[in-house]
């Protein structure tokens, strides 16, 4: 009888142990994790309103760049993101070329637009508010972005982070004024960044 409870309880300190390991898997960061954007797993995302009515939504598919951070704090948090302007995705050839145009983003004067953060806010565990300077169209502008951690785990090809980031821009802030006067086009953009990296 004896050795049959050793045994039990043996046995379950083993399911115990198994448990507790299982419940340990994802990466505890101890200091500054820095990644690397991956552009497929990345995108950018824009809303503004056509003709006062319908919410028109375009994207960017190359996204690049970097971003620091330590699970739980604010501490040393920065990103560095570049987005290529040819890159923007209507779902409509047309309408990609006249995006890509001198209406738009003319894309091949500034390929690029960048957000580099100059300060953080912890607002909670998991959201902060980054302060930084958006680049577009030739002109640079401070902007305050909501940020989300969304979660970092290992799925065995190395640790990935992933994080999400909304905020709203004025186009003609950035010299982009078609269609604005007549209202064919909103002014205000929401934009909804979505980036996810691998630990360097």
């Amino acid at each position: 009888m004896l050795r049959t409870l050793s045994a039990a309880f043996a046995s379950l300190a083993l399911f115990a142990g198994t448990v507790a390991a299982t419940a340990d898997d994802a990466p505890k960061a101890k200091g500054p994790v820095t990644c690397s954007i991956d552009d497929v797993h990345s995108m950018a995302m824009f809303r503004v309103q056509h003709m006062g009515a319908g919410a028109f939504w375009g994207r960017f598919n190359d996204v690049d760049g970097s971003f620091t951070f330590t699970p739980g704090t604010a501490d040393g948090m920065k990103f560095d993101v570049t987005i290529k302007t040819e890159s923007v995705d209507s779902g409509n050839d047309k309408l990609n070329q006249h995006l890509r145009s001198p209406d738009f983003f003319a894309s091949k004067d500034f390929p690029s637009m960048t957000f580099k953060s100059t300060g953080v806010k912890m607002v909670d565990a998991t959201h902060y508010a980054v302060s930084g300077d958006l680049t577009l169209h030739g002109v640079t502008k401070p902007i305050t972005a909501n940020v989300e951690f969304v979660g970092m785990a290992d799925g065995g090809k190395g640790a990935r982070a992933g994080f999400e980031a909304t905020f709203t821009i004025k186009r003609s802030d950035f010299g982009m004024k078609y269609g604005v006067e007549k209202g064919a086009i909103g002014d205000e953009v929401r934009v909804v960044v979505g980036l996810e990296g691998t630990a360097k």
